[in-house]
């Protein structure tokens, strides 16, 4: 990735006035995203949303993104996250694979093999196995489920997303894998921290510098996983 997304004129805050039909809310939303440095440049290289770079930021720090890897992009849609792995492990050259599961429909990418369908189908995990020819070395999401703007209710629905996309990951990851998700800060991730860290050597808490700093967005890296040897590995 490269580039700043500045210059003269990136630097001049764009303000947006409210529209008879728009509401405040909205309108704050469109006037921070207008002036995002990472919107502009997630346009400018050609990525399909600023994700794209929490995820490059995450791995440039703590390398999980390897070439040659098996990486599985859960909830996918639009693609940032899957366009940044297939780069990083070279899946466009054939040196590493990379799916993307989601309900919703998504443009190819080069490189990486969509899946349109709901991970929590019981078909999922041998589905994605034979995708990836094998067990996956990444399992990754930056699912959010839509927001209610209860703080609490928020919080609980997100960390209920990890703990689902946890579940999945145990069910595909190989031994020694990684596993990341989206969750918010709060008092209610206790409980899964330690479940996690009985199946994993590590477990932390990360903030890519991607990530607005007013937003109680991190995410769980969970590194070295410990199960995944089991009779399907065995041929």
């Amino acid at each position: 990735m490269s580039g700043d997304g500045s210059g003269r004129q990136g630097r001049l805050k764009v303000r947006v006035k409210t529209a008879k039909r728009r509401s405040t809310s909205s309108t704050r939303w469109l006037q921070r995203q207008l002036n995002d440095p990472y919107v502009a440049k997630a346009r400018a290289e050609g990525y399909r949303s600023r994700a794209a770079f929490k995820l490059a930021e995450l791995d440039d720090k703590y390398g999980f993104l390897k070439p040659g890897g098996r990486i599985v992009d859960l909830g996918a849609a639009p693609g940032g996250w899957s366009q940044v792995a297939a780069e990083r492990v070279g899946a466009a050259a054939g040196k590493g694979r990379v799916v993307a599961i989601d309900i919703l429909e998504m443009d190819p990418i080069p490189g990486v093999e969509v899946l349109h369908l709901d991970f929590l189908d019981d078909s999922a995990p041998e589905k994605l196995r034979s995708a990836l020819d094998g067990r996956a070395d990444v399992v990754m999401s930056d699912i959010a489920p839509p927001t209610t703007g209860h703080k609490q209710t928020d919080h609980l629905r997100i960390m209920g997303m990890c703990e689902t996309a946890l579940a999945f990951a145990r069910e595909v990851l190989a031994p020694g894998g990684t596993f990341l998700a989206k969750v918010l800060r709060g008092g209610t991730e206790g409980q899964l921290l330690q479940d996690m860290k009985r199946d994993f050597d590590k477990v932390r808490h990360v903030k890519p510098p991607a990530s607005r700093a007013d937003s109680a967005e991190l995410y769980v890296l969970a590194t070295g996983f410990r199960g995944g040897a089991d009779e399907d590995d065995a041929d």
